[in-house]
């Protein structure tokens, strides 16, 4: 068993109209790190504009990292553990938590969600779908030492169906999937409010970003964070108010 030393890697998908939720799960992040964090946004032009993401546009993709998300490792370019997680994430605790006990066998560790969704409709109007180990690569907790991983490159990202990349068919022996408790990865609406606020909260369905989410579980939670980023950036906040309207 190992944990994580130095400043670990977060990487955290960037979706282009959920600017605001990006920048409040980046301040939670920062905020409860007892230890310096690099915090990574994964944005879609970028990795195009360096030609590591070829795939042409997914007009089914739910968001603009759907794929990019697997391109972490690859982008971290270093050995051992490394995090993606989606930008719909609210942090009450200390991410480096996640990194304690960590076995270096396995390939990946996620929160191995079994349930049907909810919802037909999530964020923004998006049709929901329903595929097996759904939301598993939502947060992910990843060993880039692990010879799998390492054969995670661009060329298999940009040629494999979605379907491989986020069922983690990647990954040859299942016993190498390691389980977080659902307190990383608590999928706000698939699941009751738990007595304790959640590590992680996932606005998976919509986040209070969205004029029609402002009423979910932990919604005030979000605000009231989002409201600390502001105040945190001072003379912007009419801009960034404006800029992440719904």
């Amino acid at each position: 068993m190992v944990s994580q030393t130095g400043n670990p890697k977060i990487f955290v998908g960037y979706d282009s109209r959920e600017d605001i939720a990006w920048q409040v799960c980046r301040f939670s992040l920062l905020q409860h790190a007892s230890q310096a964090l690099n915090v990574i946004p994964v944005r879609q032009q970028a990795v195009r504009e360096l030609g590591l993401y070829t795939r042409p546009f997914d007009p089914m993709s739910s968001t603009e990292f759907s794929l990019t998300r697997f391109l972490a490792p690859y982008l971290a370019a270093q050995e051992g553990w490394i995090v993606f997680c989606d930008c719909d994430f609210l942090y009450t605790a200390d991410i480096r938590e996640v990194f304690e006990g960590l076995d270096p066998s396995k390939a990946v560790y996620v929160v191995k969600h079994d349930y049907q969704p909810a919802h037909e409709v999530k964020m923004d109007g998006k049709q929901q779908t329903s595929y097996p180990r759904k939301n598993w690569s939502s947060f992910m907790v990843i060993n880039c030492s692990h010879p799998d991983v390492k054969e995670l490159t661009p060329d298999v990202v940009n040629s494999a169906s979605p379907a491989f990349l986020h069922r983690f068919e990647w990954i040859k022996d299942d016993e190498d999937i390691g389980e977080l408790p659902l307190d990383w990865n608590f999928l706000e609406g698939e699941y009751s409010p738990p007595a304790l606020v959640p590590k992680v909260i996932h606005y998976t369905n919509g986040g209070p970003w969205f004029d029609e989410c402002t009423d979910v579980d932990f919604a005030d939670l979000w605000l009231l964070k989002r409201d600390e980023y502001l105040r945190s950036i001072g003379p912007l906040e009419p801009v960034a108010r404006e800029n992440t309207a719904a």
